[in-house]
């Protein structure tokens, strides 16, 4: 996932995968979901991103690949 934040134009933008061809469904005045031919969310547009959330709660997200556990 990648976050995205212009603060020129207060837009924020949620990256969940990679399509090749995008779906937009308006789902409020401000948000628009993205999604890929097969139905998987892609990614989020978020207009006016202060009005809708408090932008200094996002931090940086650590992901750290675990081996996979041992089913017995």
């Amino acid at each position: 996932m990648r976050i995205t934040y212009d603060p020129r134009y207060d837009v924020l933008y949620l990256k969940l995968g990679k399509a090749e061809k995008v779906y937009c469904k308006e789902v409020d005045e401000d948000i628009t979901m993205d999604s890929a031919a097969e139905g998987k969310l892609c990614g989020t547009e978020i207009l006016s991103a202060s009005k809708h959330m408090n932008l200094s709660t996002l931090l940086s997200v650590e992901i750290k690949k675990e081996a996979p556990f041992e089913m017995v």
